[in-house]
């Protein structure tokens, strides 16, 4: 019989950041030499295990160990990083995933009952071209090809231009999506990056889904006025209607239970001795639920034109971005949830406020679930972010028995 083993997945994941990141963490930036590194390594280690290995046209890494079936169980994760990133964002899913590949390797004389399939999504983070989910969004056959064929990293440097030096041909990114014909169910794990585990003191939660974003760009148009000789009655201040939006989103955020961001603020003319004639802010709104959502953005619009009016000066917006609520399926939380409670006694539900590859797969029309594990501070994204050894050998145990629960289900349907 094949025996889980977490600490080796710890190990592993200790190996992977002295491999490819320094002082100031992770380097695994997608489409860079560090990521190619961290890529290859993990095929390496695939095929030790037994799986068959391909790269698909988007460059997505594919680990399969054949099974009685060809209905696919998918397990997903992601080896990039954002620049000075943590040491478990992304690779915690995939090195999770390989441990279990051993397992049923081992348990099923290299034939499980379904084929399950491992999958290394290329650029989740989108951290040099700013596009997320690429690798994902191809797969699924979402992915916007005339904006994507237009970015460029800071260097200049053209997203197909990038994908070619790592032997990816940019048009035919989309055909990756015959990798999801036979696809039944996918699963994900991924450290939380937020503080709702830890506030609650639980190791693990169930993911009801993801959030649906709305982020615009919001301008207040004013009057360049000399900030001296302008009487404060006199004024058309655009920066004063701007900072009203502040607190109302938080008002508005409350109301709803969703959330809500000011991130940027730019001003022109931006000197000391002028009032702002011009303020640009950026808002993100996020939901799970659809309908709270357009609510909350109602809400910012009307709340907008108000405070331009009471400062006498205009107000425009303009889209940035937007994707709809992805809610994972019901049976699928049901079974993560139960593998939790039978690893840790408890659970807890909860939605993704950040965007995941599993959304897009969702997005595809494959049921789908996601496990998350505490993050310490509550923190992503940066160097310090850091999950006890203790709950990440809790996760690996509980999502191996969520891969269980997930192939019984395929079998029974």
């Amino acid at each position: 019989m094949g025996e889980l083993n977490p600490e080796r997945t710890i190990g592993e994941l200790k190996e992977l950041r002295r491999l490819t990141g320094d002082e100031n963490g992770a380097q695994r930036v997608a489409f860079t030499a560090h990521w190619a590194k961290a890529s290859s390594w993990l095929e390496e280690k695939a095929r030790a295990v037994g799986a068959e290995t391909e790269r698909d046209e988007a460059g997505n890494l594919w680990m399969t160990l054949r099974g009685e079936s060809d209905d696919a169980l998918l397990i997903g994760g992601h080896s990039d990083s954002v620049p000075n990133g943590g040491w478990l964002d992304g690779c915690l899913n995939t090195l999770a995933g390989l441990e279990i590949l051993r397992r049923i390797h081992a348990e099923n004389d290299g034939r499980p009952p379904v084929t399950v399939r491992l999958v290394d999504w290329a650029d989740e983070e989108g951290a040099r071209f700013g596009k997320s989910l690429f690798g994902s969004s191809a797969c699924s056959g979402n992915l916007d090809m005339g904006e994507a064929r237009g970015l460029q990293d800071r260097d200049g440097i053209s997203l197909p231009a990038a994908l070619r030096e790592q032997g990816i041909d940019f048009e035919k990114v989309k055909d990756s999506g015959r990798e999801l014909a036979s696809a039944k169910a996918y699963i994900e794990l991924h450290i939380e990056q937020g503080p709702v585990l830890l506030d609650l003191d639980l190791p693990l939660g169930a993911v009801l889904g993801t959030f649906g974003v709305e982020r615009h760009a919001i301008t207040f148009h004013g009057q360049a006025a000399h900030s001296g000789s302008t009487p404060m009655n006199r004024r058309k201040d655009a920066l004063l209607a701007a900072a009203r939006m502040s607190p109302e989103i938080y008002r508005i955020a409350e109301r709803h239970g969703g959330v809500c961001t000011i991130g940027s603020c730019l001003t022109k003319p931006g000197i000391v001795t002028s009032v702002v004639e011009e303020c640009r802010i950026t808002l993100d709104q996020r939901h799970l639920d659809g309908r709270a959502l357009a609510q909350m953005l109602q809400e910012a619009r009307e709340a907008s034109a108000r405070f331009a009016q009471e400062g006498s000066v205009s107000v425009g917006w303009e889209r940035l971005w937007q994707i709809e609520p992805r809610p994972f399926d019901e049976k699928l939380i049901d079974c993560c949830d139960e593998a939790i409670r039978e690893v840790c006694g408890r659970s807890h539900r909860l939605p993704s406020g950040p965007l995941h590859d599993a959304a897009e797969v969702a997005r595809a029309g494959v049921p789908t679930v996601m496990m998350f594990v505490q993050s310490l501070h509550g923190i992503s994204h940066n160097k310090i972010e850091d999950t006890k050894e203790e709950h990440l050998a809790l996760a690996v145990r509980a999502f191996d028995r969520l891969a269980s629960k997930a192939m019984e289900w395929m079998t029974s349907r």
